[in-house]
This record gives structure tokens, C-alpha cells and sequence, in this order.
């Protein structure tokens, strides 16, 4: 009762759109029909012009015309009425009529018209002109006669009754012409549309034959000159025609001002019609008049209304035999469904153990219940089930957790060692300086002990035994002042380089810090692209980049996302080379401490970090030749470039 009429509205309010929608189509093809009419009149008015011009007859008259006057006009008037043309003439270039088909009231004609100037130019052109009263009594005074039409009144006419159109709308062909003196001319004709039925009944016949439209349905067409009818088919009361009556304003706003194609319903003279409009536009390219095509729409809007109606008539005949019958069905499903939703209502309060039981229905319903109730009792089993694998999870997690505390302490264990090293690298800094501090009083000492044997010579025989014991201690110093500067100098005792591929020195350091990872939810990303090898000691450049990578995991405590990426790059100066990037999207470093990051002793990690751990990493990238710099931002994450020299 309330779906059912709501689907009839939806369907009723489709198929009315429809019904419109085809109307619109028809209407278009219509128009379509009327406007390649039309463009063919034109053009077939063209193509009987220039048959003419090249024809054996126009040329004789045309030579005979110097010695018989008037042979050229006798021709002029036999093909213009034979080509149902209401004018044809011969003009020079001056605008000088040298022939013409009726008596003119002037020796001189329009040259300055597209049509005719294109002509003069050795071209044929046609279109649809407007002449003035002044341009057709120039032609020919019976012209200017027939194309005054009286201006009708209707409700939507701005123009009071009694009015009169004097312009008139013309085809307007014509074809060049090469006189005997050589001169350029053309030959101009002319078929004038104002109240040319012959040319308005053509379109209707064409458009609208016989059954083409329902019963009631009359097809009407109509020429405007602007929104004046100048020929149509439209009658007003009685047998007359609607000629001198205007448009609507809506349809003149549409189709002349805006240049629009009208395809929708308007009132024509006093009825409603399913209507096509189209501008027509004359040589200079202006909008000078309306083609119209259109049938009435009375007949449609009946037969839509009159399905409507037995449609609803139908619904509530079939509405009122089935509605008991309906609501027997609804009880038979309805209840049988109300036992099955307070059942579920009561496995979801938690009662596990609530049943549907037997219901009388052995329809779908039946099996319904039935299959509810064995579901039912396997949730039952799968929720004892669920409740002993959740208690064995519960010690796993616990197992899981003590695994975890003890990892947890042997990485605070190992944290420590590390700062511990890096301590002990600033140590070795210091320590450098004071041994090459040592070197030079060392080496004065030893200098002066073997001048001090020369100038005893024999006798220092005598002390050979204290001489023995200041070379062994100076000895001594040396070798721990030579250990001291393996330390604080290590670049100098630097391991055995080899040619590596830095795409696996990355790979290979991920297991390194693969513990950390474990416990963070960062997503690691590889974007190994490199083709060169670099000649270096594998495990320093590993150092580099586990200590890139712990800061890294370090600045992204909630998780994020960590690059690594190698690449072919060039450094600085133009060298070969590659660069192995190490990128977080972390918080970021701020400018004053990006400044900063690689000195001794400055740290992003406040009171964790020791700061020596980059200042360090510097240092082992320049052992290797290479360089390391970082670019960051806040909020934005941190990259870490190390670039090594390719290998020669």
C-alpha cells in the first residue's frame, strides 16, 4: 500500500519523461527535415544560376545584346519564371544593370550585398537576405508591393495592430558572368519568402505526411522574418492563416538574441505546440529570422493523463481484491518471526542456551527456526571452545611478556656498552693530542742520550747499565705513545678495503638492528637503484649506518615509515660515486640544531644520548673518502645522505 504506489509514481513520473524526451526527438528530426529542405532550395538555386551563366543561350543573348536590345531581358524573364525565381538581373561591377527580368525603378542595383560581391569576385554564393522596401522597389515595384505584410496583434506582440512589415526575406543567389568586353558581372536572382505558401506547405508536407501524428495532432510550420510570421501554415479562426503574427517573447529571447535552438513546448498563436525553432542567419552573418516546425501537444498530454488515471484505477482495484489476502500471509510470517527475534534478543543479553523450539509452519520459516536453533547450539560449543583458548593465550601472552622484560634488559645492557665506546672515542680525541705532545720531548730525550754517549765515549761504558735502562723506558714510551695514536687515530691503521656492492652492505646491516625494529611498528621501505661498487672497509661503513638507523628508529616512537635508498650520485665537485640515504618521517630536526648535528657532544635525544655517536660516523665516512650530510625539517622527518667514490 505504500511501496507499490510509490513505485507507480517513480515509473509513471520516468515513463511521462520519456514520452517528453521522444516528443523533443521528433520534434528535432522535424526540424532537421525543415532545415536540409531549406539548405537544399538554396543550394539548388545556386547550381540553376550557374547552369545558367554557362549555358550556350545566356551566352548568345549576352553577345546579341549590343546588336538586338532587349534579347538578353526576354531571356532573363523566361528562365526566372521557369526556375521560380521572382527576380533575375545583370550587374556590373559599378552596380550598372545590364539585363534584367522585370522593369526596374533604377538603372543602378546593390552591389555591396556578400552574395553579389562574391559573385563580381568569380564566385557563386547564395543565401537568405533581408531586403528592405527601398532595396526591392530599386528591383522591382511589384516586389516591394507583395512583401507588405500587415502586423497582426497577440498577447505577446510589442507591436500595435495595424502595423506593417514592408522588409522581406529573400533567397538571394548569384553567379559570376564575364561580359563580352571582359568586364566582371553577376548574374543576382532572388525568391522572395514573404507570404510564400507554396515554399511553407513544401516543409509541412514533407515533415508531416499522412499518419505521421496522432489523431488530434496537427503538424504546423512557419518562416519568420525576425519574430514576425511572414509564410506559414498556422490558421487562426476559421480558414486564415497566422501570417503578421509574432512569436512568443520567450521563444524570440532564445532563438534570436541568445542564437539557441528551441526544442520544448510554446504557445503558437492560441494553442500549445511541441515546437522547434532555429535562427536563420543572412550573409553579413546576422540573425535575421526563425525556422519553425511543431505539432500540438494537446493530444499527448490527453493520452498521458488518461493512462495515469486507469493506472490508478487499476492499483486500487487490485489493491482492494488482495489486501485480505495479503494480511492473512503477513500474519503467518510475522509471528513465527517474532519468536525467532526475541530468541536472538536473548543470546545477545548473554543466555547462550535460549531456543527458537518447534514451529507449527513447515515452510521456510520452519527450516528457518530449525537451522537458527542448531546454529545456536554450535555458537554454544565454539564460545566453550573460544573461552579455553583464551585462558591458553592468556599464559602465552604472560610467557611472551616475561621474554620481552628480559630482552628489554639485555638492550639496556647493550646501550650502555655503546655509550661507553663513544665515550671512550672522545677519549681517544684526547688522547691523540696528548700523545703527539709526548712525541716531541721524547724524541729530544733520545736525541740527547746519544749525544750524551759520544761525549763520555770509554766511559760511558761505566754507565752502560742506566744507559740500557733510559733506552729501554724511552723505548717503552714510544711504543705506548705509538698504541695511543692507533687509537685516537685510527684512519691511519685502517682496516683492508674492498670493492663492495652498497646495496648489499645495506642489506646486510638490517639484521644488525633487527632487534629494535621488532618492538616498533615501522614500516621499512628498500629503494635500491645503485649500479657502481665502492672499494671500502664493509664494517665501518655498517657502523655508519647502524647508527643512522637506531637514531632514525629513535625519532619515530609511534611508528612511521623508514627508506633506504642507494643511487648512482655525483658529489660536490663532479666525482662518481653513490649515495646511500637513510630517511624517517619523524618530528625532524630544527635549523639551529641541524646546524650543529655533527659536532662532538650535541644530541636530538637530550639527556640520552652521549652526542658523539654522529660526530663519529662523520669521521668513519671521511676514513672511506666520502662525505655525510643531513637535510631535515620539523614535522616533516630527517634524511641522512652518506656518499662514497666509486671504485677505480
Amino acid at each position: 500500500m505504500v511501496i507499490l504506489p510509490l513505485f507507480l509514481a517513480a515509473t509513471g513520473l520516468q515513463w511521462n519523461t520519456k514520452i517528453d524526451d521522444m516528443l523533443t526527438t521528433k520534434v528535432s528530426s522535424d526540424l532537421k527535415i525543415a532545415d536540409q529542405y531549406m539548405a537544399q532550395l538554396l543550394l539548388r538555386s545556386q547550381r540553376a544560376l550557374v547552369a545558367l551563366t554557362e549555358s550556350v543561350r545566356f551566352d548568345q543573348a549576352l553577345k546579341q545584346e549590343t546588336t538586338s536590345p532587349g534579347a538578353l531581358d526576354a531571356l532573363l524573364a523566361t528562365q526566372a519564371q521557369q526556375r521560380e525565381l521572382d527576380f533575375l538581373y545583370l550587374v556590373d561591377a559599378q552596380g550598372g544593370r545590364v539585363g534584367s527580368s522585370s522593369p526596374a525603378s533604377s538603372a543602378i542595383q546593390r552591389v555591396d550585398w556578400p552574395v553579389v560581391a562574391s559573385a563580381l569576385k568569380g564566385g557563386a554564393s547564395v543565401a537568405t537576405d533581408v531586403f528592405s522596401a527601398r532595396d526591392l522597389d530599386a528591383i522591382d515595384p511589384a516586389l516591394a508591393r507583395r512583401a507588405q505584410l500587415p502586423i497582426l496583434g497577440n498577447r505577446s506582440a510589442d507591436t500595435l495592430e495595424g502595423a506593417e512589415e514592408t522588409r522581406a526575406l529573400v533567397v538571394h543567389v548569384a553567379a559570376p558572368v564575364r561580359l563580352p568586353d571582359g568586364k566582371a558581372a553577376a548574374l543576382v536572382g532572388g525568391m522572395l519568402l514573404n507570404g510564400n505558401l507554396r515554399f511553407i506547405d513544401t516543409i509541412h508536407d514533407m515533415v508531416y505526411r499522412r499518419e505521421a501524428l496522432p489523431e488530434g495532432s496537427i503538424g504546423t510550420a512557419s518562416l519568420f522574418l525576425d519574430d514576425l510570421r511572414i509564410s506559414t501554415n498556422v490558421h487562426m479562426t476559421g480558414r486564415k492563416r497566422a501570417m503578421g503574427t509574432r512569436a512568443s517573447e520567450v521563444v524570440r529571447q532564445a532563438v534570436l538574441v541568445e542564437g539557441k535552438t528551441w526544442l520544448n513546448d510554446a504557445y503558437v498563436v492560441n494553442d500549445w505546440y511541441v515546437s522547434g525553432y532555429e535562427p536563420i542567419r543572412d550573409s553579413f552573418g546576422k540573425r535575421v529570422g526563425m525556422l519553425y516546425v511543431g505539432f500540438k501537444s494537446q493530444p499527448f498530454v490527453h493520452a498521458k493523463k488518461s493512462t495515469l488515471i486507469a493506472t490508478v484505477l487499476v492499483f486500487l482495484l487490485v489493491a482492494t481484491l488482495t489486501t485480505p489476502l495479503f494480511l492473512h500471509w503477513a500474519r503467518n510470517i510475522f509471528k513465527p518471526l517474532e519468536r525467532i527475534a526475541r530468541t536472538i534478543e536473548r543470546v545477545e543479553s548473554g543466555n547462550l542456551g535460549a531456543r527458537t523450539g518447534q514451529i507449527d509452519a513447515t515452510d521456510e520459516l520452519g527450516q528457518l527456526a530449525a537451522h537458527l536453533d542448531k546454529l545456536l547450539g554450535q555458537l554454544e560449543e565454539s564460545d566453550k571452545r573460544l573461552r579455553g583458548w583464551n585462558e591458553e593465550l592468556n599464559e602465552r601472552v604472560e610467557e611472551r611478556t616475561r621474554n620481552l622484560l628480559l630482552a628489554n634488559q639485555q638492550l639496556e645492557a647493550t646501550t650502555k656498552q655503546l655509550i661507553m665506546s663513544e665515550k671512550l672515542a672522545t677519549i681517544g680525541e684526547i688522547t691523540a693530542g696528548v700523545a703527539h705532545e709526548i712525541n716531541n720531548p721524547l724524541a729530544v730525550m733520545q736525541g740527547n742520550l746519544e749525544v750524551v754517549r759520544d761525549l763520555l765515549g770509554s766511559q760511558a761504558d761505566t754507565a752502560d747499565v742506566e744507559f740500557k735502562l733510559l733506552d729501554e723506558q724511552i723505548h717503552r714510551i714510544s711504543s705506548i705513545v705509538t698504541k695511543l695514536l692507533q687509537f685516537s687515530k685510527p684512519a691511519e691503521y685502517a682496516g683492508h678495503l674492498d670493492e663492495q656492492d652498497p646495496s648489499e652492505i645495506v642489506s646486510d646491516t638490517l639484521p644488525l638492528v633487527q632487534h629494535i625494529l621488532r618492538k616498533t611498528s615501522i614500516v621499512i621501505e628498500k629503494q635500491f637503484s645503485a649500479t657502481r661498487l665502492v672499494s671500502v672497509n664493509k664494517s665501518e661503513v655498517q657502523q655508519v649506518l647502524v647508527n643512522l638507523i637506531v637514531n632514525a628508529i629513535h625519532a619515530m616512537p609511534d611508528g612511521g615509515r623508514l627508506v633506504l635508498r642507494t643511487t648512482d650520485a655525483e658529489s660536490m665537485t663532479g666525482d662518481a660515486g653513490v649515495a646511500i640515504q637513510v630517511a624517517d618521517t619523524g618530528a625532524g630536526i630544527a635549523p639551529d640544531l641541524l646546524a650543529r648535528i655533527f659536532d662532538p657532544f650535541v644530541s636530538t635525544k637530550q639527556q640520552e644520548g652521549t652526542g658523539l655517536g654522529l660526530s663519529i660516523s662523520q669521521m668513519l665516512a671521511s676514513r672511506q673518502g666520502g662525505t655525510l650530510t643531513a637535510t631535515s625539517g620539523l614535522g616533516k622527518g630527517s634524511t641522512f645522505t652518506l656518499w662514497l667514490p666509486e671504485s677505480a
